[in-house]
């Protein structure tokens, strides 16, 4: 006879690896949330492009924010660039202005938020959790975007195109127009119009045709119209992005909000004016050939009107940098970098044309009272092609070295697709900012300091456990929220750490009355310890994903402070079950995992 021998199951033990996965994971989010204890302070970092950054010292500037009774919490020097950290941002405010009238012209100043945790912790590249508008206090714009200015350049560039077309079939007597409602109209009584009409279109399936009597109506179908205006607030959304980042403004949050309109919020940012007067430009440039008797007509800035080609030889969109600069003469000047493609059509029109001007073609939008919106645009140089140029060269006739600079931003950041207008400003000061975190931190501590008094009555050495795995998860989900892009502490993310708490004891709450009902059912401890963990798991399970579906449902659907609520709901539903089931069996399993006493006060 053969014996058979059963194995057991061993109960209330991890192995080794088990163990490392847990302390590292810890170890790992705790790292992460430490910056977020150190916190943060205003700053100022002051650089220059040009020589005069030698003069820029960190003690020069001590001493005149001194003279002017600013207090300094520290300075140093990083770089080439000298950063100024103040205590509260209305020190920040006013060394800002300050500076402002003491600094040259050409010198930069980005206003931020510095991370006072050590340097090693920043090496790590391991930053404090972000704060939104609510609580870092700063100013909030709500952009409304002309998707039909949009439309109607489209059509224009097409009639323009349509009109070339025709001029190089020889067909004549075609008359090409744009309609108000953006729609093309082409007439004529030319025979061989319809043909080469539905031929050219053919390579443009989103237009469609309709004919009446001797002339043709050429309009876009509604399902491209829907896609078109996706993409331009998708671009526009993405442009605006860009020149908050041009701006040195940091944590700031740019989100489409509606059909047409764009939301964007900027933390820590009490002067909105410079932030407003970049984001609502619209400016961009673009090249044309000078020709005498041309059908396009500009105003110069010098005085009188240039006459250009229709088409232009290069447009803004293949600029992809741009910075400010002077002359030989010690003028402003733009210095450009175009793309590869945009380098060879440069460098093929100027080795064509050698000894023949170009104008600089400078393009803006503008809102009257109204709302309507109208562009403008001005020849701000001419200069003759004396070689062949590449996809880099120099612009003059950009004003002072501010408006320059001013220029140099918008065109590194890219021209708007479509023009936008300010339809809506708000802002709230940095002290109700502090406001909201005092009031908010306020409620975190006595929420968790509630439960845990309870969990410690009423649980006993069950309690003590929970509460660890409690402080363990706060932790890990600060750490987290660090630890992800974009990821942003609002007031109602505040509110949902709170119901994390709440969440999180609810997890060992439903274990340990588990535990309870198997001890009492007989067992021995370590057996109900086992049974009441396993028994526990899908009711926990099936009630946060439940609560998860709810998060992901408002995050998508939402925006601003409710994406804020949905984050931290979120998050605190991961960590609350990997602390509250994985933590604290493990703490429990090291402590009383083989204790086998069946009267065992829990």
């Amino acid at each position: 006879m053969k014996k058979i021998i059963k194995k057991t199951k061993v109960i209330n033990r991890y192995s080794m690896w088990q163990y490392l996965v847990l302390v590292t994971t810890v170890a790992i989010l705790a790292l992460s949330a430490l910056p977020t204890w150190y916190g943060e302070k205003p700053a100022i970092q002051i650089q220059s492009e040009s020589t005069l950054n030698a003069s820029i010292e960190p003690l020069m500037i001590y001493q005149q924010l001194e003279k002017a009774h600013v207090p300094v919490y520290e300075i140093k020097r990083v770089g080439d660039s000298v950063t100024v950290i103040f205590s509260d941002e209305a020190d920040q405010a006013r060394a800002r202005d300050h500076l402002a009238t003491l600094l040259p012209q050409d010198t930069e100043m980005t206003y931020a938020f510095l991370s006072m945790a050590p340097d090693w912790l920043t090496r790590l590249g391991l930053m404090p959790v972000k704060l939104g508008l609510d609580l870092r206090g700063g100013v909030q714009f709500l952009l409304n975007v002309d998707v039909d200015m949009a439309f109607h350049a489209q059509a224009t560039a097409m009639s323009e195109d349509l009109r070339l077309y025709f001029r190089e079939a020889r067909i004549r007597g075609v008359k090409v127009n744009v309609l108000p409602s953006g729609d093309i109209r082409v007439s004529g009584s030319n025979d061989a119009i319809a043909s080469q009409l539905n031929q050219y279109l053919s390579q443009y399936s989103h237009w469609q045709v309709d004919q009446e009597s001797n002339h043709w109506r050429l309009s876009v179908q509604e399902t491209y119209q829907q896609q078109f205006v996706n993409e331009v607030i998708k671009q526009n959304t993405k442009i605006m992005r860009e020149r908050i980042e041009e701006l040195g403004i940091t944590e700031a949050s740019v989100q489409r909000q509606g059909s047409h309109a764009i939301r964007i919020e900027l933390p820590g940012v009490q002067d909105p004016a410079q932030a407003k007067q970049v984001i609502g430009a619209t400016a961009s440039l673009a090249f044309y050939s000078v020709e005498a008797g041309g059908s396009l007509v500009l105003p110069s800035n010098e005085g009188g009107n240039v006459e250009l080609a229709r088409r232009p030889v290069l447009g803004g969109e293949h600029i992809v940098d741009a910075h400010s600069g002077v002359d030989e003469m010690g003028n402003a000047v733009v210095n450009i970098v175009l793309d590869s493609q945009g380098g060879a059509m440069m460098s093929d029109y100027s080795r064509q044309h050698i000894g023949k001007p170009m104008a600089t073609v400078y393009r803006e939008y503008h809102t009257n009272a109204f709302g309507n919106t109208s562009q403008s645009e001005q020849v701000i140089s001419v200069a003759t092609i004396q070689s062949q140029l590449g996809s880099r060269f120099q612009i003059s006739g950009v004003g002072s070295m501010q408006e320059a600079q001013s220029l140099a931003l918008l065109l590194r950041a890219g021209s708007l697709t479509a023009p936008v207008t300010i339809v809506e400003e708000r802002t709230i000061g940095a002290s109700l900012g502090e406001e909201n975190i005092a009031n908010g931190f306020a409620a975190l501590v006595l929420g968790v300091g509630l439960t845990l008094l309870f969990m410690a009555l009423w649980y006993r050495r069950l309690g003590w456990v929970a509460n660890l795995a409690l402080c363990t998860n706060m932790l890990c989900l600060l750490g987290l929220i660090a630890l992800l892009p974009g990821a942003v502490l609002t007031l109602p993310g505040m509110a949902g750490l709170v119901l994390t708490v709440g969440m999180a004891v609810d997890t060992n709450v439903i274990i340990f009355e588990r535990i309870k009902d198997k001890m009492q059912e007989g067992r021995s401890f370590a057996a109900a310890i086992d049974c009441g963990f396993d028994s526990a798991f899908a009711t926990i399970l099936d009630a946060n994903i439940t609560t998860m579906i709810t998060a992901v449902v408002l995050y998508t659907l939402g925006n601003g402070p409710i994406q804020g609520f949905a984050l931290t709901l979120g998050l605190g539903l991961l960590t609350s079950m990997f602390t509250g089931i994985f933590v604290s069996r493990a703490i429990i399993n090291l402590i009383w995992g083989q204790d086998n006493r069946r009267n065992v006060r829990v």
